[in-house]
């Protein structure tokens, strides 16, 4: 199994609320440019947060990939959730190749606990950072990190 992490673009610093911010235009820019890593990866689903940012990460990267298949709200997988109930979530999963669109602190902490075991190592994810882990089932500390990177480290 094969969960691909990716943290929305950059969004406006400012909303009626935080669920409410969108993405700026360089917000957008940077999950295209994120977006690539993807092409060919043959997705079996997308799942992301409700919160409007993540919402348009996820249109973004479908449009990209020329998905047919809709995209998945998945209520835990807002900023402050607990990854281990996302791992729990995850352990209910059938697909083998899942991107979760979400935010920090959460994925940071997810990769933590899928590759090291506990929540509280530092993996950095800043807006459109995209990490993939690889592991036969999920559980903690027994993920392979294949990647973690940001469009700042992308070459055009």
């Amino acid at each position: 199994m094969k969960i691909w992490l990716l943290r929305h673009g950059q969004a406006e610093a400012m909303a009626i609320s935080d669920p409410q911010r969108a993405l700026t235009e360089q917000g957008r820019v940077e999950v295209a440019a994120v977006a690539r890593l993807l092409e060919g990866k043959q997705l079996d689903t997308i799942l992301a947060s409700p919160y409007l940012r993540a919402q348009q990460t996820a249109a973004i990267v479908s449009q990209h990939l020329a998905r047919e298949k809709g995209i998945a709200t998945a209520a835990w997988l807002t900023p402050e959730d607990e990854p281990r109930h996302v791992l729990d979530f995850l352990a209910e999963r059938a697909e083998q190749n899942l991107l979760l669109v979400s935010h920090q602190p959460l994925l940071g902490q997810l990769i933590s606990l899928l590759v090291d075991g506990y929540k509280g190592a530092h993996h950095p994810m800043p807006t459109a950072g995209l990490a993939c882990i690889q592991m036969d089932f999920p559980a903690a500390g027994i993920g392979q990190l294949l990647l973690l990177t940001c469009p700042a480290e992308l070459s055009d």
